[in-house]
């Protein structure tokens, strides 16, 4: 609704002082009832987000703008004035931040800038000798109306003292022409002017909402291991593997933090379906002893609210959740919507999945993959009972203190039924976090997004070449960041890019720099430290010897004497993280130049002070080619680092500690096998 003067009548669909355009809105749509409804946008605490609009008039009179924040118990906060764009024709943007969790909104009004009007015919009418009285006279009425509408306790104190002077000036007569404009044209008076502005003809549209969530939905670093492998042990003569359990995983737990990782995240660990089972590299034809899929859920040992035996019982999760809290680690648990075929529910809920004609229940597939031992469900059939069933589900390891979730597949289900879901769960306890597992269409990821989920995999992984970085880089941090939080995930269980089968150890390092210094959340699966790298076959990004469907025994003590781990590296970075506010946000990624196709030049910028230091400024260059040294000339924008552009700056180095001057255009010299990257603190010069 359009409101305008404060009155609360309608008035068409355009304020008298029009606002259109408006961001970050999600476009409106329809619940199941067909009522409007419009959808939150992405906000977490503490993280500026920008409000932009197109702000016109008729005319040529001058025009304000300002943005409102409304906090979840209704409070309007200060108004924030809207900044006209340099470049964009009637733009207009203010950066706000919300600093608590819930659902807040924003209003945008608009107004009438007298003040504005007179000081520009001011500005051009006296010194031409045009209206001059007359000019000075309506000078004096705009200064009366200013110093009237002091706020009470200001009608006295310096900011009416320069008002009063400023009247005193409009009306002396003896003072020349040239010396009354300067007067009225002074800092002082302008600084006033703007702190207390007339607003005629004030427009209003919103509100619109923006759900602030706590900080980890934005900011994290995830660390993936399967806990049957944590421990897992190998008898060198028979070749048995025995599995590792949650005991065992515990003991690993310690490693995980160290590195300075927030989030452990575990696949399901939930019993694994013996009907169809598949064998290693996801072979029809298991063996005796192979374990299966964990995504293949449920046998007679239970299904999504139950433990595989092998890990042990809710009391071991129970420990293990504990120590992760001590370590100062979260427990992430994946939500797999799926069953095995010995599922309790293919016999005590058949309606929860769809039959064939020929009477047997389908299996999944995604042509040409088929995934025997998994039965998707069909969310038409009985929507009620298996939704209630979810719920169920997800409040029992809530309260075994499972607070994130990462959803497998999600894309396959409805949105309607995510929608909710997760409204339900933040009705009751919005700490709780849901990570999108959805490499899919953009309309289905931003809708999920849209409808909730706080973050998700993205393409990330498949962005190797630096024009598509650069492109991915700004429409998640720019485009997209209304409805969508990434987690750049360097790797999955499901997925081994060529770029790190053939890449060597440079290319590990290279994607770890792009990810935790691209995206406040990324991810980390169990391996990559160890340079994991070999395929099942040429072509394939599935791993040879898949941990999704065997037990992998690793000997991390033995890389870590050898000194052939990354681990320390990946240390490092997640330091650097935590120390630098400006990576722990999103929508403030700049992209820089360099005369290199293989050479990525990016920095991030924290402004805003609940941050710690407003001028905290990272600058990340990437030699994004694993195989050679690269030397080349890069183009700094200066302003986005918060410089002039004929500033130096100090660059120091936090890999390397090396402190370089730098200006505009600067030279660098990238050895991958050496160190790929700089990543740079700027500090000013002297």
């Amino acid at each position: 609704m359009h409101r305008v003067g404060g009155s609360e009548s309608v008035v068409g669909m355009v304020g008298r002082i029009p606002v259109m355009n408006v961001t970050p809105v999600i476009d409106p749509s329809t619940n199941l009832l067909g009522q409007p409804t419009t959808l939150a946008a992405k906000g977490t605490v503490g993280e500026p987000f920008p409000v932009t609009a197109n702000v016109f008039r008729e005319g040529h009179d001058k025009l304000g703008a300002e943005v409102v924040l409304i906090d979840p118990k209704g409070k309007r906060h200060p108004p924030v004035a809207m900044l006209k764009d340099a470049h964009v024709p009637d733009k207009y943007s203010a950066w706000v931040t919300p600093d608590a969790p819930g659902l807040w909104h924003f209003e945008i009004q608009s107004w009438s800038d007298t003040v504005g009007t007179w000081q520009h015919a001011a500005g051009l009418k006296i010194p031409a000798g045009v209206d001059v009285d007359l000019m000075f006279t309506e000078g004096r009425l705009v200064l009366e109306r200013v110093l009237k509408g002091l706020p009470r306790g200001h009608k006295k104190g310096p900011d009416a003292d320069v008002l009063k002077a400023a009247i005193a000036t409009t009306k002396d007569q003896k003072r020349p022409v040239g010396a009354k404009l300067a007067a009225l044209q002074a800092p002082e008076l302008a600084a006033v002017l703007t702190k207390y502005p007339l607003r005629d003809l004030m427009s209003t549209v919103g509100p619109y909402p923006v759900y602030a969530d706590r900080q980890r939905a934005l900011y994290g670093s995830w660390y993936e291991f399967f806990p049957r492998s944590e421990g897992a042990t190998l008898d060198e003569a028979t070749g048995k593997v025995t599995s590792g359990s949650f005991r065992t995983a515990m003991k690993r737990l310690d490693a995980v933090a160290e590195m300075g990782f927030d989030i452990i995240y575990m696949p399901p660990i939930h019993p694994i379906g013996e009907v169809n089972r598949k064998g290693p590299n996801n072979t029809l034809t298991p063996g005796p002893d192979d374990p299966g899929s964990p995504w293949a859920i449920g046998s007679k040992h239970g299904g999504h609210d139950a433990i595989h035996p092998d890990l042990g019982t809710f009391d071991d999760f129970d420990a293990f959740v504990a120590r992760a809290g001590e370590l100062g680690l979260e427990v992430a648990l994946d939500l797999a919507l799926q069953a095995a075929p010995d599922h309790p529910w293919a016999t005590e809920h058949p309606e929860f999945f769809t039959t064939r004609a020929d009477g047997t229940i389908a299996y999944a597939e995604n042509p040409p993959k088929k995934y025997q031992d998994i039965y998707p469900i069909n969310f038409d059939n009985d929507y009620p009972a298996f939704y209630a069933e979810v719920l169920r589900v997800v409040r029992l390891w809530m309260s075994h203190g499972v607070r994130v979730f990462r959803v497998d597949n999600p894309h396959t289900k409805t949105l309607g039924f995510w929608e909710e879901l997760l409204r339900e769960i933040r009705r009751t306890d919005p700490d709780v976090i849901f990570l999108s597992e959805a490499f899919t269409r953009p309309s289905m990821m931003h809708g999920l997004g849209a409808i909730g989920y706080h973050q998700s995999y993205t393409y990330f992984t498949w962005r190797t070449h630096k024009w598509e970085i650069e492109q991915y880089l700004n429409e998640v941090s720019h485009v997209s960041s209304h409805l969508m939080r990434p987690n750049f995930f360097v790797n999955t269980p499901d997925i081994l890019h060529a770029f790190l089968q053939y890449g060597g150890p440079p290319a590990f390092k290279i994607r770890a720099v792009l990810a935790a210094m691209g995206s406040p959340s990324w991810g980390v699966y169990a391996g990559y430290e160890l340079f994991e790298h070999v395929a099942v076959k040429p072509g394939s990004e599935e791993y040879l010897d898949t941990e999704k469907f065997q037990i992998r025994v690793r000997d991390w003590d033995a890389a870590t004497a050898s000194g052939r781990t990354l681990a320390p590296y990946l240390t490092e970075l997640n330091r650097i993280r935590r120390e630098h506010p400006a990576l722990q946000l999103l929508r403030n990624v700049t992209i820089h130049q360099s005369d290199d196709d293989h050479v990525l030049v990016f920095s991030k910028t924290a402004h805003d002070p609940a941050f710690g230091d407003p001028g905290d400024t990272v600058l990340v260059v990437l030699n994004l080619d694993p195989h050679g040294t690269r030397e080349t000339t890069i183009h700094l924008d200066m302003p986005a680092l918060g410089l002039a552009w004929d500033a130096s700056f100090v660059a120091e180095d936090e890999i390397t500690g090396q402190k370089f001057t730098w200006w505009e255009h600067d030279y660098v010299r990238l050895d991958p096998h050496h160190e790929p990257a700089h990543i740079l603190t700027v500090r000013r010069a002297g």
